[in-house]
């Protein structure tokens, strides 16, 4: 549980290096994608889930996405086989670029407080930040409303992938 005093999340080594190789993830294997030198070729989101569940969701513009959890935990590799993922963090990498003029860039990475959400965007020209409060996010922050969309429906297709996988080993199982 986080540290009422700071708000802060325990969190493994693993953790923290996996996400931080995420963040520092080299342009260089998605060059086919981007073309200018703030065109968005990954995101990194800290996304809260209670008070001692912290998950980061990767994605990048090939398709990939990953998720870790605080403790070490994660869910890798679900790109190779269920497009439907594959379509919708690409619509979202796609799209990270409109939130760019409301991001600042940075070269700190802090992990979240409290329940708000980071959003890095990883560009060739460095990574950029912007944070999403917990709760309604106002109607004229539309840039942050549409990639607040459309990083749930990659969640919900990686929640849709486990439930997949889970069927499948059960039944393989039988």
């Amino acid at each position: 549980m986080p540290n009422k005093m700071t708000d802060r999340f325990n969190v493994t080594q693993k953790y923290l290096m996996t996400r931080g190789q995420a963040i520092g993830f080299p342009y260089q294997p998605f060059t086919q994608f981007i073309k200018g030198k703030n065109d968005v070729y990954g995101v990194v989101i800290d996304i809260p889930m209670s008070a001692d569940v912290l998950t980061t969701l990767v994605c990048f513009i090939n398709g990939a996405a990953n998720i870790y959890f605080n403790n070490g935990g994660e869910y890798t590799g679900a790109a190779q086989k269920y497009r439907n993922l594959v379509q919708a963090t690409h619509t979202l990498v796609a799209n990270a670029g409109q939130l760019l003029p409301k991001c600042k860039k940075t070269k700190q990475y802090d992990l979240p407080k409290g329940r708000t959400n980071n959003i890095f965007l990883l560009t060739k020209g460095g990574v950029y930040e912007a944070q999403i409060q917990a709760g309604i996010i106002p109607e004229e922050e539309q840039e942050l409303r549409n990639i607040y969309v459309l990083y749930q429906r990659v969640l919900n297709e990686i929640r849709t992938c486990q439930l997949k996988d889970e069927a499948d080993r059960r039944n393989a199982a039988k």
